[in-house]
């Protein structure tokens, strides 16, 4: 089966980081006036490199029996965002950018599935044997 994964590429990974991103934004949409809430998000970068490294961050053990989870989907933790105005309750969240992240987001989960639609529709065709 790791020719269905080859041809989808990144779209499956995609979309799983998308889907776990949202859940994050909307957690600091409806925390945004919890006293001491600090808003989080993830690091692209490092999600990134998570699925160029074959969808698992990179572990360190100590010793040569300690087992690694090869089925691992973390795209990274989940850092705190720097606020640009902090407010006097000691919240983080900035309603105006994490609204903008999440719509964001949502727009590139949809360019995500579309890819992956076209993806699976390509692969349906070759079954087929059609053009």
């Amino acid at each position: 089966m790791n020719w269905i994964d080859n041809s989808l590429g990144l779209h499956a990974k995609a979309l799983s980081f998308r889907s776990q991103r949202s859940a994050a934004l909307a957690s600091n949409i409806a925390n945004a006036d919890t006293p001491g809430y600090k808003a989080r998000d993830y690091d692209f970068r490092t999600a990134l490199n998570s699925v160029a490294d074959g969808g698992r961050l990179q572990m360190n053990t100590t010793h040569a029996k300690h087992a690694v989870n090869a089925n691992n989907d973390s795209f990274g933790e989940l850092l705190y965002r720097m606020p640009t105005k902090p407010m006097y309750n000691g919240n983080s969240v900035e309603a105006e950018v994490e609204q903008a992240a999440f719509a964001r987001n949502a727009l590139e989960y949809q360019a995500s599935l579309e890819f992956l639609n076209g993806s699976i529709s390509g692969l349906r065709l070759a079954i087929k044997g059609q053009r």
